[in-house]
C-alpha cells in the first residue's frame, strides 16, 4: 500500500467514525427523555400549583411515553422544594412547578442557600390569573371606593388576611392599601384556607385571593367579591370591575403557574419540553381545567421566558419597599 493509499483509507476511516459520533449524538438528542422524570412541587397537595403540575406531568408523560412523577416538597414557602430542583442536574430530568409566589417570597428573603433568580430558569408557563378582593358581608362596601371609605372611617383601618408573611396575598394587601391611600392591618396565616375560614367568620374583613381559593365560601354567600386586581377588567370575572381603576389608581397583581429547571439546561432541550407543554395548553381540554379554577392558559416562547425571572424579583423587591415588607 503506497502512501496516498494509505492517507484516503485513513480519512476514509476518520469519516466514518465521524458521521457514527454524529449520529449517535443525533439518537442520543432524540431520545430525550430516555427515561422517567420528575416535578417537584413546593407546595401542600390541592392547591392550584398540585393541579396544573399533576396535569401537565401527566400530559407531558402521554406525549413522551414516560411516567413523570410529582412529588409534593412544601416548606419555607416554598424554597424546600426548590433548592432541591437547584441541586438536580440540568439535564431535563428533574422539572418544578412553581408559581408567582416564589418571586415574592424571593424579593423579601435576606438569606436563601442558592441565587433564587439565576438558579432555576423558567421553561414553560401554565397559565395566569387576576386575585379578587373579596370582604366579609358585614362590610358596608359593595365597591371599591366604599371599601376605601369605610377603611378611611374605621379607627386603625381594616384587617386583612394571608397565607403568610411575604406571600402573594401579603403582598396584594399591602399594594393595594398603598395605592388607596388607607392604613390595612394584615394578619397572616397558616395557609390560604385559614386566611378565608377567617374571613367568612368575620374575624378579618378582607382577602385578596384566587377564586378558586374563595370558591365554597362564595357558594355558600359568606364572602363579597368587589373587584379583580388585573390592571384591565378580565373577561374572565366579567362582573367584576379593575380595583386599579375603581379607587386605587396604579393597583395591579396578577398569579402565574409555570415550570421551572435547574439553570445550565440546553437551549434545545429547554425549546423541546417549551413546545410539549404549549401544545397540550392548546387543547380544548386543558382550557376547560385552567378555566375551571378561573384562570387562563399562559403560553410563552423561550424568547419570552428569557430572563422573565430576574425581571419578575426585581419588580416584587421594588413592590416590597412601596408596601413597607422587610426582608426576614
Amino acid at each position: 500500500m503506497n502512501l496516498v493509499t494509505s492517507h484516503k483509507s485513513l480519512v476514509t476511516r476518520l469519516c466514518v467514525i465521524g458521521c457514527a459520533l454524529l449520529a449517535a449524538q443525533q439518537v442520543h438528542a432524540q431520545a430525550y427523555p430516555s427515561k422517567n422524570l420528575q416535578m417537584i412541587v413546593p407546595y401542600t397537595p390541592g392547591g392550584s400549583a398540585d393541579l396544573f403540575s399533576r396535569v401537565m406531568a401527566q400530559k407531558l408523560g402521554e406525549a413522551w411515553g414516560r411516567n413523570v412523577i410529582v412529588e409534593n416538597r412544601p416548606g419555607a414557602s416554598g424554597m424546600i422544594g426548590t433548592e432541591i430542583v437547584t441541586k438536580a442536574a440540568p439535564d431535563g430530568y428533574t422539572l418544578l412547578g412553581h408559581t408567582s409566589s416564589y418571586p415574592a417570597t424571593a424579593s423579601v428573603r435576606a438569606k436563601l442557600p442558592f441565587d433564587p433568580a439565576r438558579a432555576i430558569v423558567p421553561v414553560a408557563m401554565t397559565a395566569r390569573a387576576p386575585m379578587v378582593i373579596a370582604v366579609h358581608p358585614s362590610v358596608p362596601a359593595r365597591s371599591i371606593k366604599e371599601l376605601i371609605a369605610v377603611a378611611k372611617r374605621t379607627p386603625g383601618g381594616l384587617n386583612y388576611g394571608s397565607s403568610g408573611s411575604g406571600g402573594n396575598n401579603h403582598f396584594a394587601g399591602a399594594l393595594f392599601a398603598s395605592a388607596a391611600g388607607v392604613k390595612m392591618t394584615h394578619v397572616p396565616y397558616k395557609g390560604i384556607s385559614l386566611a378565608v375560614t377567617a374571613l367568612a367568620s368575620g374575624e378579618i374583613e378582607i382577602v385578596i385571593s384566587s377564586r378558586a381559593a374563595l370558591a365554597p365560601q362564595i357558594s355558600a354567600g359568606r364572602v363579597r367579591l368587589l373587584a379583580v386586581t388585573s390592571a384591565e377588567p378580565s373577561p374572565l370575572f366579567p362582573e367584576l370591575p379593575a380595583a386599579g381603576k375603581s379607587g386605587a389608581p396604579g393597583f395591579s397583581y396578577e398569579l402565574w403557574w409555570g415550570i421551572f429547571a435547574p439553570a445550565g439546561m440546553s437551549a434545545e432541550r429547554l425549546a423541546f419540553i417549551n413546545a410539549a407543554s404549549n401544545k397540550i395548553l392548546a387543547s380544548p381540554e386543558m382550557k376547560k381545567l385552567i378555566a375551571g379554577e378561573a384562570a387562563e392558559p399562559w403560553p410563552l416562547t423561550p424568547q419570552q421566558l428569557d430572563g422573565l425571572l430576574i425581571r419578575e424579583i426585581e419588580r416584587y423587591k421594588k413592590a416590597a419597599k412601596v408596601a413597607g415588607i422587610e426582608p426576614q
